[in-house]
């Protein structure tokens, strides 16, 4: 049986990281600076951003969040920009 728990950090802690990260804006050092273990910090980050793609593969869904998963997610869905 898998589960999360297998892969991932307990919940409250894996929520406060996302809530900082894709909500609040924040980077990985601040996050890291407010207290969060930088080796977790940097593999939620990472997975998060890998996984941007899936965003796209979709239809685009309601928005239950003050922001649209961050600050517009980095990427539009309908047209890409320049860095």
């Amino acid at each position: 049986d898998q589960k999360d728990s297998d892969s991932l950090p307990e919940y409250d802690l894996l929520d406060a990281i996302l809530h900082g990260y894709v909500e609040e804006g924040q980077s990985i050092s601040t996050l890291i600076a407010s207290g969060f273990d930088e080796e977790t910090v940097r593999r939620i980050v990472r997975l998060v951003d890998l996984n941007e793609y899936k965003r796209k593969q979709a239809a685009p869904g309601l928005k239950t969040t003050p922001l649209a998963f961050g600050v517009g997610r980095r990427m539009p869905i309908v047209q890409k920009y320049p860095n």
